[in-house]
């Protein structure tokens, strides 16, 4: 039996190596990855039991280590393994991108939020400075946490702006688990922040919120209202009327989807 499990392994390892990962089954996928962390047994059956339990190879990739562990068959060392790879993978991306990324329009923003905030398990709350060409200053935490117990303060917004010579500011947060529509408390936190960036004459560009692999500019969706005037862009906060009607629509608009 150990030698059709080696005979097995050595013949996936060698698709693999020839082919990539191109034909394989996401269960093979991740069979293929646990072959590394628990060397000694079937991992078939394990690889399965994960999918049926997380629902996708993402889900389990995004998986908390804790809940990891509670599936038959996955320890601590396979769990933080199989765990490690989507934090992987968010670093390529970063260094992909690198350093100076051009953060130019809407897409390229809403791209650069979900490199940032895409698969975190609990609230991050970012203020991302660019220079006058758009391009990446600093991604500055400003809250980590359950946004409504550790408040995106103001001060701190307004900290990161003025330490890093910010002449644009995209702030972003995501909802681990929840909507990408923007909250109530999601609009006025911004309607905050943009007085007190106007204040020190920084432009608010967009507010992104990150979900469930989706990002949301609050610009496109007509919550924050932009209009250039002689080369000035001036930046408002939809009134209370027209944020209701916005949310109502979008929250409509993601249940059909």
């Amino acid at each position: 039996m150990a030698g059709e499990h080696a005979g097995h392994r050595q013949r996936m390892r060698e698709r693999f190596l020839q082919h990539g990962l191109d034909g394989f089954a996401d269960h093979e996928v991740l069979e293929l990855m646990l072959f590394y962390a628990i060397p000694q047994r079937n991992v078939n059956p394990l690889a399965h039991a994960l999918i049926d339990r997380f629902g996708s190879l993402h889900g389990v990739l995004e998986a908390p280590v804790e809940e990891l562990c509670k599936v038959d068959g996955m320890g601590a060392y396979a769990s933080a393994f199989v765990s490690l790879f989507s934090q992987v993978a968010r670093r390529v991306e970063w260094s992909r991108a690198g350093e100076r990324e051009l953060v130019s329009n809407r897409g390229m923003a809403e791209r650069h939020c979900l490199r940032l905030l895409d698969g975190l398990r609990e609230e991050h709350f970012y203020a991302v400075c660019l220079d006058g060409q758009m391009r990446l200053i600093k991604d500055a935490l400003i809250a980590r946490g359950t946004l409504v117990e550790v408040p995106a303060y103001p001060r701190m917004v307004a900290e990161a702006a003025l330490r890093h010579n910010a002449h644009s500011i995209v702030l972003c947060h995501n909802h681990p688990g929840g909507s990408v529509v923007p909250s109530r408390q999601d609009v006025e936190m911004t309607r905050v922040l943009l007085q007190l960036l106007q204040s020190i004459d920084v432009y608010l560009a967009d507010h992104i919120i990150v979900a469930q692999g989706r990002a949301l500019s609050m610009v496109n969706a007509g919550l924050i209202e932009q209009k250039t005037e002689r080369e000035n862009v001036y930046t408002r906060v939809a009134d209370s009327s027209t944020e209701v009607v916005i949310r109502a629509r979008l929250e409509k608009k993601m249940a059909g989807e």
